[in-house]
């Protein structure tokens, strides 16, 4: 089946890990997009976004994603930044949901990662979101953690 070419595609990465395997896997995958040189924004609470952003810069040795939080005076000419919104997203086609709700105003990015660790709470909450999208007609992927 052909996707609708202006819908945004979202990815749903499953069973992920908990705590910290949760936050290395979402590092993985802003490295991979980061890679692809597609600039990203990354959305969730503020707690999340401090640790995330410490995590960012502790997975691995050999390579640096540059990343700001959304407010930073740099923000618009870094590809990966930090936000508690998405709206602070002007030039991004790829949204990363850490959180656990529905980012506002997501169909206006190309892509929407989801990624979910294997804690029930979380489980819970992708579940959710999952239906949102699927009975409003976006393309969905879902990619189970198979390490």
């Amino acid at each position: 089946m052909q996707e609708p070419e202006d819908m945004t595609r979202i990815d749903f990465h499953i069973h992920v890990g908990i705590d910290i395997q949760w936050l290395n896997y979402a590092c993985r995958l802003v490295r991979k997009v980061y890679a692809a040189g597609q600039p990203l924004c990354i959305i969730a609470d503020d707690p999340l976004l401090r640790a995330f952003d410490a995590q960012l810069w502790a997975f691995s040795a050999l390579d640096f994603i540059p990343h700001c939080r959304a407010e930073d005076a740099h923000a618009t000419v870094t590809p990966v930044i930090l936000a508690t919104h998405c709206s602070a997203a002007s030039e991004h086609q790829i949204l990363l949901n850490l959180g656990s709700d529905i980012p506002p105003d997501f169909a206006r990015f190309t892509r929407l990662l989801e990624v979910v660790g294997s804690e029930e709470a979380q489980l819970c909450a992708a579940r959710a979101r999952y239906r949102f999208y699927r009975d409003r007609g976006y393309p969905i992927h879902t990619y189970p953690n198979s390490a």
